[in-house]
């Protein structure tokens, strides 16, 4: 991995956005399940560019799961080995039906896949424990069937310590990634504590305006 910190800005991210938007209305999200914390504001920034007129805000949920953990006297982060679940969706609570539903899974990178890889198979168990629930067969009744797509702002070009189905990573109406980059240090800009100093470094580095 590259050891030079590349700063990303807000302009940047808001544009990345924009950009996949298009192409993730052809998935059709339903619901946006976002990944904390870094899905948490590019799920915000999408849902704006994903609005139909005369169509419902498509609903955000939050989970938030920890694989990374930082290194002590330092603002180095190393990935941890296991995915720690801090919070999941209530379903009950919330009256989320995952059934049928076109859903988009939201994280900021795409780094060693494993967060990914652990959030979809666990919303694909919770959507077949549904469907049992309700006495429905995903299989042989296909309007039942719970469509997954995941959008990243940035997926890493490096080996990957986890799967995701082959087929999605292959389809480019349900895999979306605003850019594919080299394995580099990727600061965003909801980490910064001085965000004045981090929209200047990402000006000089060339990572305030997207271009396509």
């Amino acid at each position: 991995m590259s050891e030079e910190k590349q700063y990303i800005s807000y302009n940047n991210v808001h544009q990345l956005c924009q950009f996949s938007a298009p192409k993730i209305k052809e998935f059709k999200p339903d619901i946006i399940i976002a990944i904390g914390g870094g899905g948490f504001i590019p799920a915000r920034i999408l849902r704006t560019f994903l609005k139909e007129k005369n169509t419902p805000t498509i609903r955000i949920f939050a989970i938030i799961l920890s694989l990374y953990e930082r290194i002590e006297g330092s603002d180095v982060e190393k990935p941890g080995v296991e995915v720690q679940r801090t919070q999941w969706i209530d379903y009950e609570q919330c009256k989320l039906d995952l059934v049928g539903k076109n859903v988009l899974i939201i994280d900021e990178v795409d780094d060693t896949r494993t967060t990914l890889h652990y959030a979809l198979s666990e919303l694909e168990k919770d959507a077949a424990e549904q469907a049992k629930a309700k006495g429905v067969d995903p299989e042989t009744q296909p309007e039942y069937k719970t469509n997954f797509g995941i959008f990243v702002l940035h997926n890493k070009l490096k080996p990957k310590k986890a799967d995701l189905p082959e087929d999605m990573v292959k389809d480019e109406k349900r895999y979306f990634a605003a850019r594919h980059v080299p394995d580099c240090w990727l600061a965003y800009p909801w980490e910064a504590t001085d965000i004045v100093f981090h929209t200047k470094m990402a000006m000089e580095q060339g990572n305030d305006v997207f271009l396509p």
